[in-house]
């Protein structure tokens, strides 16, 4: 019996020693290596000390994951967090300085598919590591965080992020998904409007619309693409949602809508459902894009958002 009784108590505690140390995941002394979200392959010899960021959603997510005093450079849009407007700025988002780039001396770029064709083989060339974020989902923003992570040797901050960021989507999604497929919302999106241009599938802001309760009705509609008033009032949307914050812009888009006398038709319009929504926090594919979420929330489904 007493014998039993140590194996018994040895057995137990192989066991917790076995869970301890798989709970304990060692920092890694060098950067992962990873594929990037344009299918490249990145890996460096040495964690970034010295990083460039060529998009206003990288450089949110490089100082959600404590890597503010690492950024050296970043675009003339990059306004979040403040501190980021105190960092060097390398030229506009889709066409940076590549000398500006280079004067700096970055150790990774953290660039976009906007870059893919010019910008990312400009810099190869000059053998500067570059990683590619280019998520089409909210999934995929999250996969982001975590590629990013990896390189930079923030792997566990990522985590702690990517954790945060999903139970916020879980919160939204378990109260949404009761939704009827007949029964939600259609929404219309305007990214612009002039020419008119909206959010269709395969991006972001369709997946979105969906956790909110809503449904695209362009969601048949390729990427970022154009598409015409008349189709807009045939599928008589419910809820509009305007992007305002385009520099000089400003709310035009929200301004076009309300001015537009053919969409008076429409239940959004007979019903006062047109809505600007920040564009700094739903077009940046980065940690801000749950306030995005639940901001969408509250506009489609007001009911909703107050059981958060």
């Amino acid at each position: 019996m007493f014998r039993r009784h140590k194996l018994h108590w040895a057995l137990a505690l192989m066991l917790s020693l076995i869970l301890l140390f798989a709970g304990c995941t060692p920092k890694p002394t060098t950067p992962q290596g990873v594929t990037d979200q344009l299918g490249r392959a990145v890996k460096l010899q040495n964690f970034p000390q010295r990083i460039v960021s060529l998009a206003p959603s990288n450089t949110e997510i490089l100082f959600a994951l404590g890597l503010g005093d690492k950024v050296v450079g970043v675009t003339p849009y990059d306004n979040f967090p403040p501190e980021a407007k105190q960092k060097e700025s390398v030229g506009g988002y889709s066409t940076p300085d590549i000398e500006k780039v280079v004067a700096l001396k970055p150790d990774l770029i953290v660039a976009t598919s906007t870059h893919e064709k010019k910008v990312i083989p400009e810099l190869e060339r000059r053998n500067i590591p570059i990683i590619a974020l280019s998520p089409r989902s909210v999934p995929e923003i999250l996969e982001g965080i975590t590629l990013l992570g990896k390189v930079t040797g923030a792997d566990s901050e990522a985590r702690k992020l990517v954790n945060s960021m999903q139970g916020r989507i879980n919160k939204v999604s378990k109260l949404t998904s009761q939704i009827a497929p007949a029964e939600r919302t259609r929404v219309f999106y305007v990214l612009w409007h002039d020419p008119l241009r909206t959010a269709g599938k395969d991006t972001f802001h369709d997946t979105l619309i969906n956790l909110a309760g809503g449904v695209n009705i362009f969601g048949d509609v390729d990427r970022y693409g154009l598409v015409n008033l008349e189709t807009v009032l045939d599928r008589n949307p419910q809820v509009i949602l305007a992007d305002t914050g385009h520099g000089s812009g400003g709310d035009a888009p929200f301004r076009w809508a309300m001015d537009e006398s053919r969409l008076k038709g429409t239940d959004a319009l007979k019903k006062s459902l047109v809505f600007k929504i920040d564009a700094d926090i739903v077009n940046r594919p980065g940690p801000r894009i749950v306030d995005a979420m639940e901001a969408m929330l509250q506009l489609i489904h007001p009911d909703l958002y107050k059981k958060l």
